[in-house]
């Protein structure tokens, strides 16, 4: 049955690393009757702000001891936490052992989080396991329909106005008791994944764990998900530079599609150096225009001329600081979202004339290279795999043709690889003087891609007015190995001059021998980057 009942506060234990709000909290309690206990550095804050403060090594009769590692576990702690106050037989233990009942526990953890994302030193982050605090945690969880547990200094504020009102409610124990659980488990959650990081960084994994956790701190509560009638909600699981970190300067709320799709824009922009200025527009989730320049507007331009018509409403992604020329450039068409690394006071002002147009800044690319996991979901479970960390270079390339790419065409296949990595495959990838010409996305075979990414170059040729498409003396990439010759000689219909691929079909003889007598040059990375 849910518990209506409002419990006062007569008694608090106050134990938290945070010390935020902390004295003021303090105070408030004190101001009440409330007998205050406390430990270690909270006990001192709480004395240096005037308030009286009872130890909890006087509680328990043992002193805090192995460098703070034990002094909360101990029966006269617990025991009043987890007393069922109704229960004669509880009460009866509590009387004969001399234990108190604690009514508001106030308690976060030692910074392991932080820690780790700090440091990589084993000891030092172990020692930032908390032990005490959880345990405590979740014994007042446990018991919330007695006591109150405040996690976050932003209750505190909510605990004392229902104290005052006679009492804490029911639905704000169990909402708090919730918070909690879920803060804990997400603690627990840190710890084991930097377990089994290290583990594998030593070389002692032993394949797939065999449960694994992780957790996410809500960053922003989605007024629906990919359509009206689904709930969503933003979580964020680490540091990453991106959507999730960024700062929004600008703009109205960001969907759910927004922020998918401006995640895509951003890990597929941070694959280019940053001393080359780079821009990717991106529409649902993949890329309709990509480009370097020689400015971050030529390459802005460069990239919106591949699919004029794909562009509008798309997404922004820059690998500099925005600057005023390029700001001009984005906003003179209808642009959901811009996300780079920094922008210019200029370039602000000119992008506040938007008022719905978002503008997030990062203040740091995402390492394309950086180890992580990808998570996706699937009816009754989720699939974990590494994130696609794989760059290719030049030295990587194997050709397998008679003829040899030109310096141009190598640049312009690595450069189609590069963004074929983040298209949906099938993809096919068609580029040109460091721009794409044509994308192929997500179709059941490898052919349609070749046509789809070359009649998308046609499009762009007519709505430009130039005398041939960009796909004429192309490089294009395929994100995984054509099967049988037919989608290559499409790219060879196309223009492409130079094709590069994974390789490793049962008929790359057949493929090598279509491209040879085309007198096209090929390459194999021995690398497939399949992205659904």
């Amino acid at each position: 049955m849910t518990d209506q009942t409002r419990r006062p506060i007569r008694r608090a234990l106050l134990s938290v690393y945070d010390k935020t709000g902390l004295a003021e909290l303090g105070r408030a309690l004190a101001a009440r009757g409330v007998v205050l206990v406390s430990t270690g550095g909270s006990a001192k804050t709480l004395r240096e702000a005037g308030l009286a403060v009872l130890d909890v090594a006087d509680v328990t009769g043992f002193p805090e001891m192995m460098d703070g590692r034990v002094k909360t576990l101990h029966p006269k702690v617990h025991g009043g936490l987890l007393a069922i106050r109704d229960d004669a037989a509880h009460a009866e233990a509590m009387r004969a052992h001399g234990i108190e009942g604690i009514d508001l526990l106030v308690s976060n953890l030692y910074p392991f989080e932080a820690t780790v994302a700090a440091s990589d030193d084993f000891d030092a982050i172990v020692e930032q396991i908390d032990i005490g605090g959880p345990a405590m945690i979740r014994a007042a969880s446990k018991n919330h329909a007695y006591v109150s547990v405040a996690t976050d200094p932003a209750d505190y504020d909510r605990v004392l106005a229902e104290h005052d009102a006679g009492g804490v409610t029911g639905a704000t124990r169990r909402m708090l008791a919730a918070k909690a659980f879920a803060r804990t488990a997400a603690y627990d959650a840190a710890i084991s994944a930097w377990f089994e990081r290290w583990r594998a960084g030593a070389g002692e994994a032993e394949g797939a764990p065999a449960r694994v956790a992780f957790s996410g701190s809500l960053r922003q509560a989605l007024r629906y998900g990919e359509n009206p009638h689904q709930q969503a909600a933003f979580y964020v699981t680490d540091a990453r530079p991106g959507v999730a970190t960024a700062r929004q300067v600008q703009g109205k709320e960001l969907s759910y599609n927004n922020i998918n799709d401006t995640d895509a824009a951003y890990e597929l922009v941070a694959e280019f150096d940053a001393a080359t200025p780079a821009v990717a527009i991106i529409k649902h989730a993949n890329p309709c225009g990509v480009a370097t320049g020689a400015t971050l507007k030529d390459a802005y331009e460069k990239a919106y001329l591949c699919d004029t018509v794909s562009a509008f409403g798309g997404i922004v992604a820059l690998n500099s600081a925005l600057d005023a020329e390029t700001a001009e450039a984005i906003a003179a068409i209808f642009t959901e979202v811009i996300i780079a690394p920094g922008a210019s006071e200029e370039a602000m002002a000119i992008i506040a004339a938007k008022k719905n147009l978002r503008l997030l800044l990062t203040d740091a690319l995402p390492d394309p290279a950086a180890p992580g996991m990808a998570f996706k979901s699937v009816a009754g479970g989720f699939l974990m795999q590494s994130r696609d960390a794989k760059r290719i270079a030049a030295a990587d390339l194997k050709i397998v043709t008679k003829r040899q790419p030109t310096p141009r065409e190598l640049a312009d296949m690595l450069f189609a690889f590069t963004v074929a990595k983040h298209v949906k495959s099938n993809a096919i990838v068609y580029a040109k003087d460091g721009a794409t010409a044509g994308i192929g996305a997500g179709q059941m075979n490898r052919r349609e891609s070749s046509r789809i990414g070359a009649w998308k170059a046609e499009d762009a040729r007519a709505a430009a007015g130039w005398p041939e498409a960009k796909t004429i003396g192309s490089a294009a990439a395929s994100d995984a190995f054509f099967p049988f010759a037919d989608g290559l000689l499409e790219c060879v219909k196309a223009g492409a001059t130079a094709v590069i691929q994974p390789g490793g079909s049962m008929r790359d003889a057949e493929v090598i021998a279509a491209a040879d007598e085309a007198g096209i040059a090929m390459a194999f990375t021995g690398v497939r980057h399949f992205r659904h």
